[in-house]
């Protein structure tokens, strides 16, 4: 992290297409860490960072889900746009802490 770079929110959780990681948003941008894990020790290692995307790429936040309830981010990129899908915890706290940080961040 940047030394301005300020950690809002970061939670252990599985995204749709990567698989399990940690998902941690800071105020510049979003990102999300591999994650592997043995169960016969409870050991977490966590591995590479396969999504790092500032928040000025963030084209739009939204949750879904009944059961299984996701928090939802789609992303600019240099060919078109993509959407990932984090089951977190508490998605409408996440979306509403997502939200609030985008809106702060266009407000620089």
């Amino acid at each position: 992290m940047e030394d301005s770079e300020k950690k809002i929110r970061q939670e252990d959780c599985n995204e749709d297409t990567l698989g399990s990681g940690i998902l941690t948003l800071t105020n510049k941008r979003i990102a999300f860490d591999k994650t592997r894990g043995r169960i016969a020790d409870f050991a977490k290692k966590i591995g590479e960072t396969v999504l790092d995307v500032s928040l000025s790429d963030i084209t739009e936040v939204w949750k879904e889900g009944r059961f299984i309830k996701k928090v939802c981010i789609k992303v600019k990129t240099k060919e078109d746009e993509k959407s990932y899908k984090f089951g977190v915890f508490s998605n409408g706290s996440w979306l509403e802490t997502l939200q609030e940080t985008l809106e702060q961040y266009k407000n620089q």
